[in-house]
């Protein structure tokens, strides 16, 4: 590793950390990360072996200033897996939400009626902010109730000054909130990076996991000296980077230009078609009849085994019919509140469950042996790498911190090892699930409290417990798509292409993680306050603050009817079993996904044609799939038609060309976004939107 490479990396993640927010919550354009391949870290990556690379070795050749040398493979892989854990801090995934989820419930407590509850004193209302613990929450009160004004309005300004101070942000009323939510979001961060040292050596050097991202990455490298790579001599990779990057740029420029220039659709109606699939449209098929093309995902397609893409781009459409035949018997899969036991949460997250256990029952030798080398109870030393053992010991430490904090919180330890043992483990498949599929676009709606709610019941957990889960939730992982496990799996992977060991590697990243999080989070809050809440982001202004609440509201409802509120609130430990009631709907979507993915992983050992791969029970509902099933499905059909016709060179040929559409997607993308930074800087109007990946 170069000073040169970690120097950047610092000022990349410092960038990312700092520009996130103001691009997407104020641009509202193309976002700067958005998924797990940010096009601000993988567009910049083209110039730099193109462009920097090129004029380094012509302006100062065979100098020993190594700042002034071409960049190295080595060091483009180091300066990546550096970064792109950073990328899980700024928005989507952490602080689009947690600033929001901690102060606007006070909001919707003070305007909306029915956030009231009856008192001591049955004359007084108080408001249902008062059922979770006062930390998780921050401070309205401060400044006269202005911290909390101010954030939903924004701040008034000093005469004269268009933007206000740093300092009339009112610091004081997120101490406590942050002291809290931060350093449990570093122990989740310790705990998966320990488990991704484990997973790593087994995914990639004894299951072969294809790590499709790392693969693109790969292909553009230099080599030692700083030439560039033999791909960009290929015909195909130009072909198909002229042409994708001419079609982008041509649509955002007919975003502002439409009566001069026409459009390439990307996307293809058979809207007129619904009427003759009236058990498809009634699961919700109105979204699966738009077809949307993504070049960079029928790239990744492509490159994958052809049973994942198909298994993910057929995963929508059969999800979307057995929704509509349950609906038909009347059993609609998404009655109920967000948080509550839906039929499809238990369709989505018996598939997680199921996948998990398959994946740790593959490599239950390794990882059995190398938890008995971490805790010295002998074991074969040589089949585990020293990175497995101490990340093994990483994790535990972390666990267990993060386990405490939840019981200071209020919860049970029983409790508190449960939910973080679940929402670790849905982490661990989504991180699985970016090295196997390379599906960068991840939104699946896994919620570990879901899982505890419909199995426990609410009459065995109580408003106090039922609060805590629903935030925590709410918190970690309710918007997945920028979350910090698959980040973190394809930096392992960067790394070890890279030549350089873990070991040195993750204290760097962690510094880079730290100085993120200090640019990100005062930047986020001064953004809120200097402009007001973004109330364009419906979900995450309107419906993410009010989803614990409102399921606590409900569930007390019920207790309330059900005359065990008092019950509820006063059992603890393993009393809560005693209780238990599970959701007979949810409990059997649950028990028929996990089934599935267990009988699709036995067909794919015993048959050898087995065309569908059981990941398709992760990625089959909701937005992410809807986005990803055509494109998935057409890539997959590319590489099986060119295979059955053309033969296995036919499609190592036809690599170059995928490596050139995912290219000029990443390119289009960064010079799309620096040409709405200019528009805004020059008119100081936001540019119009344009989206090169799902928005």
């Amino acid at each position: 590793m170069t000073s040169r490479a970690i120097t950047l990396a610092f000022l990349g993640a410092a960038i990312i950390c700092g520009v996130t927010y103001f691009n997407d919550s104020v641009l509202y354009q193309t976002m700067f990360v958005g998924n797990h391949m940010p096009m601000s870290v993988f567009g910049g990556l083209l110039p730099l072996v193109l462009v920097v690379n090129p004029l380094l070795r012509r302006l100062f050749p065979g100098t020993r200033l190594s700042w002034l040398r071409p960049f190295s493979a080595k060091e483009l892989f180091v300066l990546l897996a550096l970064v792109l854990p950073a990328c899980s801090i700024p928005y989507s995934s952490m602080m689009r939400l947690l600033p929001r989820a901690l102060m606007l419930p006070h909001h919707y407590a003070k305007t909306d009626s029915s956030w009231k509850l009856p008192g001591e004193d049955p004359n007084t209302l108080i408001p249902a902010t008062t059922l979770l613990p006062k930390r998780m929450l921050a401070d309205p009160d401060y400044d006269d109730g202005n911290a909390l004004l101010a954030f939903v309005q924004g701040s008034q300004t000093s005469p004269g000054a268009a933007h206000i101070r740093f300092r009339d942000v009112p610091w004081p009323a997120w101490r406590d909130a942050l002291g809290l939510w931060l350093p449990m979001f570093i122990l989740l961060w310790l705990a998966l990076t320990g488990l991704a040292l484990v997973f790593h050596k087994q995914w990639a050097d004894n299951e072969h996991l294809p790590y499709p991202v790392v693969q693109f990455a790969k292909s553009l490298m230099p080599d030692a000296n700083g030439a560039v790579n033999a791909m960009f001599r290929s015909k195909l990779f130009w072909i198909a980077f002229g042409v994708v990057f001419v079609i982008h740029i041509n649509n955002y420029l007919y975003v502002y230009n439409s009566e001069y220039l026409l459009e390439f659709k990307r996307t293809i109606s058979f809207g007129p078609l619904a009427r003759l699939f009236p058990t498809f449209m009634r699961g919700g098929g109105w979204n699966l009849l738009h077809l949307r093309l993504y070049f960079t995902v029928i790239a990744i397609a492509f490159l994958v085994p052809s049973d994942v893409s198909l298994s993910i781009g057929v995963g929508p459409y059969i999800f979307t019919y057995i929704s509509g035949l349950l609906a038909h018997y009347g059993l609609p899969v998404n009655a109920g509140p967000e948080l509550s036991p839906r039929i499809h949460h238990g369709m989505v997250l018996g598939g997680y469950i199921g996948l998990f256990c398959v994946m740790f029952y593959t490599g239950r030798h390794y990882y059995l042996n190398a938890l008995r080398q971490a805790l010295l109870l002998g074991g074969r030393r040589r089949e585990v790498t020293s990175g497995s053992i101490w990340g093994v010991r990483l994790f535990l430490v972390a666990f267990t911190a993060m386990v405490i904090n939840l019981v200071v919180l209020g919860l049970d330890w029983q409790l508190a090892v449960l939910y973080t043992g679940i929402l670790i483990i849905l982490f661990v498949v989504l991180g699985r699930i970016i090295a196997e599929t390379g599906a960068f676009h991840l939104s699946p709606h896994v919620y570990p409290c879901v899982l505890i709610v419909a199995f426990m019941g609410e009459q065995a957990l109580g408003l106090t417990a039922l609060g805590i889960l629903f935030f925590l939730t709410t918190v970690f992982i309710l918007d997945p798509r920028e979350c910090f496990m698959p980040f973190m799996v394809n930096s392992l992977e960067l790394a070890s292409q890279g030549g350089v060991k873990h070991g040195r590697l993750l204290p760097i990243v962690g510094a880079v993680m730290l100085v993120g999080l200090c640019i990100a989070v005062p930047l986020t809050l001064y953004f809120s306050y200097d402009r007001g809440v973004n109330w364009r982001d419906g979900f995450a202004s309107s419906s993410v603050p009010r989803y614990a609440v409102s399921g606590v509201l409900a569930a007390r409802t019920r207790l309330l009817a059900q005359d065990t509120l008092t019950q509820a609130n006063s059992v603890r430990g393993f009393d809560r079993l005693a209780l238990m009631k599970p959701n007979r709907g949810f409990v059997v979507a649950f028990s028929m996904t996990f089934a599935g993915v267990l009988l699709f992983t036995v067909c794919r050992l015993r048959f050898a044609n087995w065309p569908l791969h059981p990941v398709l029970f992760c990625l089959w509902p909701r937005y992410a799939g809807y986005m990803l099933a055509t494109s998935f499905l057409l890539g997959g059909l590319m590489k099986v038609l060119v295979a059955r016709y053309g033969g296995a060179k036919s499609v190592q040929r036809l690599r170059p060309f995928m490596f050139g559409m995912i290219a000029a997607d990443m390119l289009a993308g960064l010079v799309i976004i620096i040409s709405g930074f200019v528009y805004y800087w020059l008119t100081g109007m936001p540019p119009k939107n344009y989206w090169v990946l799902p928005g």
